[in-house]
């Protein structure tokens, strides 16, 4: 049982980076933009956020920072997609490759290149004292940071908004309609950039979330295809707000599992457990994302002229 209860208690912490960016993918998929760049923006989050807890002392601002830094990074993909109508996938990949590496190359200006590694504290975690000791459920549900319960918030203000808002049903059709929702006086171009903007704030987030409340230091690579994972999410969780928690649930499980196994020191080579989340990833876009498309105009340009 203990064995059991530390692996779901691991699964919700290692679901809820992958939330933060799934969800923000969704927004920028239900607005039409296929935003591949996430392990990019994830990767600048990171960095920022943790400079900035290392510098105040505080990870919320530094949750806050990586935050901005993710929109920051996604204005370049918006406005190559949007304003210049370029190919979503090419400046998706170009994010990929371009943050991580500047990420990188600020740290190193940062904190120099010595082989000792900066730490923070992380974000305390809010405990409720007689319910955090109720057997199984009470470490789970009542002694975890907050934001924990930020995640699983924003997955019930996202299918709300999306689902029971006048608002939320003209950005869907922005991803399925473009034009047709330009007739209905729909900003088009502003909704697009909207969506980049949230997507970036909360893949940033996701990032940041890595280094101020998971773990207390930057690494190069931490962020670890999460990203990519998250974008299967996306399409596993059939671009919904629920699909999405159930899906990066189960990837977060798969993540906990591989490293409770090398922690269990069984005799298998620990690389094969490292591919446990990925092959997960294969399984699941092979066996069930391919029966849905998404929204029909996801991916493609959008030119007021065109018709």
């Amino acid at each position: 049982m203990s064995f059991v209860s530390n692996l779901i208690y691991a699964t919700v912490r290692m679901a809820v980076p992958l939330m933060f960016i799934a969800l923000g993918e969704l927004y920028s998929e239900r607005a039409g933009m296929v935003n591949i760049g996430l392990e990019g923006i994830a990767a600048m989050g990171s960095l920022i956020g943790f400079i900035v807890a290392f510098t105040t002392g505080s990870t919320w601002i530094g949750i806050l920072c990586g935050a901005l830094a993710g929109m920051a990074v996604n204005m370049i993909y918006a406005f190559a997609t949007v304003t210049l109508c370029a190919d979503h996938t090419v400046y998706g990949m170009s994010i990929n490759i371009f943050a991580p590496a500047l990420a990188s190359f600020i740290y190193r200006i940062y904190f120099g290149t010595g082989s000792d590694l900066s730490q923070i504290e992380l974000m305390k975690t809010v405990n409720i004292p007689v319910l955090k000791n109720i057997p199984f459920f009470g470490k789970l549900l009542f002694d975890q940071t907050p934001m924990v319960y930020i995640a699983f918030l924003l997955v019930i203000v996202t299918s709300i908004f999306f689902n029971k808002t006048r608002f939320g049903l003209n950005y869907k059709s922005v991803g399925e309609h473009p034009h047709a929702a330009a007739t209905l006086g729909i900003n088009v171009v502003k909704m697009k950039y909207l969506s980049c903007m949230i997507c970036g704030a909360l893949a940033g987030i996701g990032g940041a979330y890595l280094t101020t409340c998971y773990s207390n230091t930057y690494t190069e690579g931490n962020v670890a295809g999460r990203g990519f994972i998250a974008l299967a999410a996306v399409i596993f969780g059939r671009w919904s707000g629920v699909g999405v928690l159930v899906s990066c649930l189960f990837f977060g499980f798969c993540d906990a599992l591989q490293i409770r196994l090398q922690v269990a020191s069984i005799g298998i080579p620990y690389q094969y457990f490292q591919m446990i989340p990925y092959i997960a990833t294969i399984i699941a876009l092979s066996i069930i994302g391919a029966k849905k498309l998404g929204p029909k105009a996801a991916g493609k340009a959008y030119r007021r002229e065109q018709r």
